[in-house]
């Protein structure tokens, strides 16, 4: 007999959570994952907020560290990508994802148990970055409601840039992956995490002001109440809208691209 469709999404949801689970363990049984995921954070905020940090000056005043904090929570979202191809690629390099296609399993809850995983890992990372930043003199200042809705807004980046790295990591080799750092970084850099737009040369202004990152990194400023001066442009000016709605864009886009992805594989 058929399933019908909410017993779909039941099944779907029990095995990506077992999906999930499977995933979490093996990420707490590698010391090396972990060590780095701990340190990482730290070695951030210290050379960026205290080396380069420096010589850096706030457009409109305040301090550079406060301005700084929610770019590197942005930031290390996006890097998140990076850290799910790589997942991803060896799962499918060990013959992992095929032994999961050759069992009765929905294509969508091996997909949803990995972004499950994910999310999971990014929660802890944020959690650390946050103590790092709380330890160098970052604060919120919104209260608890606007931090709150500051970290909505950076996990649901996270969770649509969880998609693209599945469907391109459904698609890549490992060694292919590993190499993901490298258009990472400039993506994050030509957007207002490290300096405000306003301080950039004229042709790379908009670029970094349409960035999907900087909507985040604008909207989280503001919620949290650290500094940084919105520029004009209807970008700047609607930072939280555009939260919004990049995230969910990518989500529409590329989340049924990983489902028909996977099962497409090997066909």
């Amino acid at each position: 007999m058929p399933r019908t469709l909410p017993q779909r999404a039941g099944w779907a949801l029990t095995e990506g959570w077992i999906v999930a689970r499977r995933d979490l363990i093996h990420w707490v049984r590698n010391p090396t994952v972990v060590t780095y995921q701990l340190v990482w954070p730290i070695v951030m905020v210290l050379m960026f907020g205290f080396v380069f940090g420096s010589a850096m000056t706030v457009a409109g005043g305040g301090n550079y560290r406060e301005f700084l904090m929610p770019g590197l929570f942005a930031q290390t979202m996006m890097f998140g990508i990076a850290t799910t191809l790589l997942s991803v690629t060896t799962d499918a390099s060990r013959g992992v994802t095929d032994r999961f296609r050759s069992m009765p399993m929905s294509s969508s809850g091996v997909v949803l148990g990995r972004s499950i995983a994910d999310m999971a890992n990014s929660c802890g990372e944020l959690a650390i970055l946050a103590a790092c930043g709380l330890a160098v003199g970052w604060r919120w200042h919104e209260g608890p409601g606007g931090a709150l809705a500051a970290a909505g807004l950076l996990l649901l980046l996270r969770f649509a840039l969880i998609w693209i790295g599945i469907w391109l990591g459904l698609m890549i080799t490992p060694e292919a992956a590993a190499a993901a750092w490298a258009p990472l970084f400039p993506l994050t850099m030509v957007a207002n995490t490290f300096v405000s737009p306003s301080q950039m040369p004229g042709w790379l202004a908009p670029l970094a002001e349409w960035n999907p990152l900087s909507a985040t990194v604008a909207a989280i400023r503001d919620l949290f109440g650290n500094p940084g001066m919105p520029g004009d442009s209807w970008a700047s000016e609607h930072a939280v809208l555009l939260a919004v709605l990049w995230p969910l864009a990518l989500i529409a886009v590329f989340l049924p691209l990983s489902v028909r992805r996977y099962r497409r594989l090997a066909r």
